[in-house]
């Protein structure tokens, strides 16, 4: 179902969930969370798309803030959506103009799950300071997604600059499952120490900045980063040890090879992850990433040095 309302208020927007609650039912119980997603001037519905998706796993009400038309008087549009539109959540879209832009904080206060952790979310541009921005500062958890940036390298030094507890971002969630093999592959004999390693990828894919700076931190050892214009994300890492190197290549985005010293070739499914795969772990945890701060802040200083 999708209600519009142009030309209203969030008083207005709050009693007409309200009163859906009152005929629906449990059309609006047990959300765990408010999602707050700040799209700025972009197309918000593949944010959505992927909020409707995660929204299964974690149940919770999306508040989505886009730019409406130029019209320089302050004005707000919405557009509430429920049952099959919303997927497991209730979906506000809130397009905004003129002098309303400069108080989002306000904006969605009385939108708000009362006593529900809040989750902000940057899909596309991301702010100078997360953590300052009025949606931010309200947030216990601060996701951005520098691979949707015109300048990602930029975007990554910035945000390890400003890095607070609570931050987070989605090249980090997209090499998930890189670093798990990685790991559980140094977990076996013969227990050697890496010498050296070296990440090959896109050439300004965030995520690949974000593997080479983990192994960095890691493994404390010199790290090499080989860009490929136009590769699928991540495409190899390879870890130079006394006794052979260990591969891992996936040079087509979907299927993985894992090559060992004395050890037959494993295939291993390793598919480019989707953006609600990213986003349904973002939201699995509200505490801190304690690792990710710590190869921003540490990992990108030492491949950057």
């Amino acid at each position: 179902m999708i209600i519009d309302m142009p030309d209203t208020t969030t008083r207005d927007i709050n009693k007409r969930l309200l009163q859906e609650r009152d005929e629906g039912g449990a059309i609006a119980l047990g959300r765990v969370l408010t999602l707050i997603i700040d799209a700025d001037a972009h197309d918000p519905e593949d944010a959505i798309e992927a909020a409707n998706s995660a929204s299964r796993e974690h149940p919770c009400r999306i508040i989505v803030i886009t730019e409406g038309t130029e019209e320089r008087r302050a004005n707000l549009d919405a557009q509430i959506r429920l049952g099959g539109d919303a997927g497991a959540s209730e979906v506000v879209v809130l397009r905004i103009s003129g002098g309303v832009t400069r108080h989002l904080d306000t904006l969605v206060m009385p939108l708000l799950l009362p006593d529900a952790p809040i989750v902000a979310w940057w899909p596309y541009d991301v702010p100078e300071n997360p953590a300052e921005h009025p949606l931010g500062q309200m947030a216990q958890r601060r996701i951005t997604d520098t691979s949707t940036c015109s300048r990602p390298s930029r975007a990554l030094r910035n945000l390890a600059r400003v890095y607070t507890e609570g931050d987070t971002d989605l090249a980090w969630t997209r090499a998930t499952l890189w670093r798990g093999l990685i790991a559980a592959t140094l977990d076996q004999p013969p227990y050697e120490p890496v010498r050296r390693a070296v990440v090959t990828g896109e050439s300004t894919h965030p995520s690949v900045d974000l593997m080479a700076a983990w192994l960095a931190h890691a493994l404390r050892c010199p790290v090499e980063i080989e860009r490929v214009p136009g590769a699928p994300a991540i495409t190899q890492v390879r870890l130079e040890r006394a006794s052979g190197d260990i591969v891992l290549d996936r040079p087509d985005g979907k299927t993985a090879a894992l090559r060992q010293p004395d050890q037959p070739e494993h295939r291993i499914a390793l598919p480019i992850r989707q953006l609600r795969e990213c986003l349904i772990e973002e939201l699995r945890r509200l505490d801190a990433d304690e690792v990710y701060g710590e190869v921003l802040q540490k990992g990108l200083a030492r491949i950057d040095a």
